[in-house]
């Protein structure tokens, strides 16, 4: 028999409890953060909480989450950034607590995961053998169409084997083009109640098991969606937490981001021609030939103003689309495989027209009012470049995610990393929170409340079980010269090589470029013993493996290095940054939102670019001190760090290490280090 809440035990009480049964340690900071969040959930103020590595945070959120789940028969959400998390979440941490809370709680607690529909496949496209149109490359590539032919035959294959049908379980698994001839986005999909096999549909499977779940674990992308979307994707709920809300922001604009190619307009001109008069596909099919000449000629960048041969192909595409979608007529009950054409033709036809139009009012208002920016796509100097693509993304998602979502749910965020520059005004601007009053509080369970406009929220830093200053040292590298833009200077490199030998390898080396990366692995393989990985050179899961398995290799990579490296131990224990991770000044977003903000007589470079550079410093300096016994070395090879004005800011955004510019002083502690080990 479930409990009464009066009879439910405390969220300390079922805290302690759940770290028992996962043979962990309860920390202060786990405690504060866990009593935080359930203190949110009764008053429904929003949450913020920086939780560091080590703190156990998954738990600190997941008890109280699902204990107010069971004692409201409420659903939670909880979104991550990363398929690793995710994983993490439904493969060990909530089995665990299923078991370990199911006495306490009067009965076993349940989850599931959901993900978007493209993620699972369609037994209605299989069937009808209704398959995507081959990629422009493919069409006059027969071993591209065979290669395509035996994974679709594959996926065949494998659904007399799959319970979910979820592509993640597929291994190995298969090209993005394979999937698409058997998966079908939101929009295409017939319906439950319509599609003749309905009932068996793994998508709709997913979606009921969810809506059964006390907890749900979802990604940010899907999040987005939900709030996107004017019908609703996920089941009903009246918690979310956000795990790995850092990235929050950018995983929003990515979902919200539209793209009009050449191919995306013949596809759905195509796809029209088989279910309306020819002639109106024919004039969609003209107008992405016009379509496909001014793009080429159009040089790759942000686009200010619209170029009146573009304005002019777009509106012919436009108004073609919208032909199409007219000559569709009326649904009609009965051919399941006419439904089938039609929905997969509208759906195509109305991306290509909403996205036209999009394109066009994006340059109807003036900088500082407008929504989006609009930028063509290059890929110069790539050895396989991809065809030109026309790009529209939102300026700022915080109206979306204060409307969407903290409007309507109470929500907690959380991260390693949510205080840039010692607050977190910047990251509660981004979300569309009102910035808080005063400085932030750091820890030992203290809160700031807000009291101003705007949702109301609280924010918290539970610090962490690391003693940063006296396990890490931040060394800042002030006597070499500023970074160029023609590679690394000689100075970087001899640096580089003097601080790996100390170290005795055990070197993650953090770039702003791949073009960086290659040029170090290159020159220090010449000159040094130690084993260097680069990214690339194999996949980034085996790089990282082998990197954790020998003390003496080094491994060097760009961006998914920076947040996506775990590897507590004598491995790791020196972290160089080449140069502050600033954006690239021709980001078309990047530099779009920089002068919004200048615009609307803001301080552009703060907001945007040292907001950028402080979030990915935080993240990549966290490599270094994975566990309570690591020690080591942060290497900040760009002297702007302790000279520009900025530094000050980007400095206050990373963990309290002891800092200092005496070169000797840190490879005699590398050195001591190695020989500990």
């Amino acid at each position: 028999m479930p409990r009464s809440s009066t009879e439910l035990p405390g969220v300390s009480e079922l805290l302690a409890t759940a770290v028992g049964a996962v043979g962990g340690t309860e920390r202060p900071g786990q405690l504060a953060m866990a009593e935080a969040v359930s203190r949110a959930i009764r008053t429904g103020d929003h949450l913020a909480v920086q939780a560091g590595t080590g703190t156990g945070k998954s738990l600190a959120y997941l008890v109280p989450a699902l204990l107010h789940a069971v004692e409201r028969e409420a659903t939670v959400v909880v979104s991550t950034a990363t398929i690793a998390l995710q994983r993490q979440l439904v493969d060990r941490d909530l089995p665990r607590l299923e078991k370990a809370l199911a006495g306490p709680l009067g009965r076993k607690p349940t989850f599931a995961i959901l993900k978007g529909r493209r993620n699972y496949l369609c037994l209605n496209k299989l069937d009808s053998g209704m398959q995507d149109e081959p990629d422009d490359a493919a069409l006059f590539d027969p071993f591209a169409v065979s290669a395509l032919g035996r994974e679709v035959t594959r996926l065949r294959e494998w659904v007399s084997d799959t319970d979910t049908g979820d592509r993640d379980e597929l291994v190995p698994g298969v090209t993005e083009h394979a999937w698409r001839q058997v998966s079908v986005s939101a929009r295409e999909c017939l319906g439950a109640s319509r599609c003749p096999i309905g009932t068996d549909c793994f998508a709709e499977k997913a979606r009921a098991e969810a809506g059964r779940a006390d907890l749900i674990v979802t990604n940010h992308a899907l999040l987005a969606i939900d709030a996107l979307q004017g019908f609703q994707v996920l089941p009903e709920h009246d918690l979310v937490i956000v795990d790995e809300a850092h990235d929050l922001v950018d995983r929003v604009t990515s979902a919200a981001t539209a793209e009009l190619t050449s191919a995306a307009v013949a596809a759905a001109a195509r796809r029209a021609g088989r279910v309306c008069d020819q002639e109106l596909a024919d004039r969609l099919l003209e107008a992405g030939d016009g379509f496909t000449l001014i793009l080429e000629d159009l040089p790759a960048g942000r686009l200010d103003a619209l170029p009146t041969p573009l304005a002019g192909a777009l509106s012919v595409i436009r108004d073609a689309a919208y032909a199409c979608l007219s000559g569709l007529g009326p649904e009609r009950s009965g051919d399941v495989e006419v439904a089938t054409a039609r929905k997969l033709a509208q759906s195509q036809l109305d991306e290509v027209h909403d996205t036209a139009v999009r394109l066009l009012r994006a340059f109807e208002a003036d900088d500082a009012h407008r929504r989006d920016v609009v930028w063509r796509t290059g890929d110069s100097g790539v050895a396989a470049p991809r065809p030109p693509a026309l790009r529209a993304a939102p300026l700022a998602v915080s109206g979306l995610l204060r409307e969407r979502l903290f409007g309507q749910h109470t929500t907690v965020l959380t991260s390693a990393t949510l205080t840039l520059g010692g607050t977190f005004d910047t990251m509660a601007r981004s979300w569309g929170l009102p910035a808080e009053q005063g400085e932030s509080v750091k820890t030992e369970g203290a809160a700031t409340d807000k009291s101003i406009e705007g949702p109301k929220w609280t924010g918290l830093d539970v610090g962490s079980p690391f003693d940063h200053a006296r396990s890490g040292i931040l060394y800042l590298a002030k006597h070499l010269p500023p970074p160029g833009r023609d590679g690394l200077p000689p100075s970087y490199l001899n640096e580089l090589a003097e601080l790996m030998e100390a170290a005795g390898g055990r070197t993650l080396g953090l770039f702003s470029s791949m073009r960086a990366a290659k040029q170090a692995t290159e020159a220090l393989r010449k000159r040094s013993d130690q084993p260097i990985l680069c990214q690339g050179e194999d996949s980034t899961a085996l790089l990282v493996r082998k990197f954790a398995e020998d003390p003496a290799t080094c491994l060097f990579g760009t961006l998914s290095l920076w947040q996506g490296v775990d590897v507590p131990g004598p491995s790791l224990q020196l972290v160089v940054v080449d140069r502050i991770p600033f954006p690239r000044p021709d980001d078309p977003l990047a530099s779009a939102r920089q002068r919004a903000v200048e615009a609307r007589g803001g301080n552009g470079f703060l907001s945007v670019a040292a907001t950028h550079a402080a979030l990915l410093l935080a993240q990549g300096t966290g490599r270094l001190l994975r566990s309570t016994d690591d020690r080591g070395v942060v290497a900040v090879l760009d002297p702007r760090l302790a000279t520009a004005r900025y530094g000050g800011f980007l400095r206050a955004s990373l963990p309290g290490y002891w800092t200092t510019s005496d070169a000797e002083v840190v490879r005699a502690a590398l050195r001591r280090l190695d020989a500990a080990n």
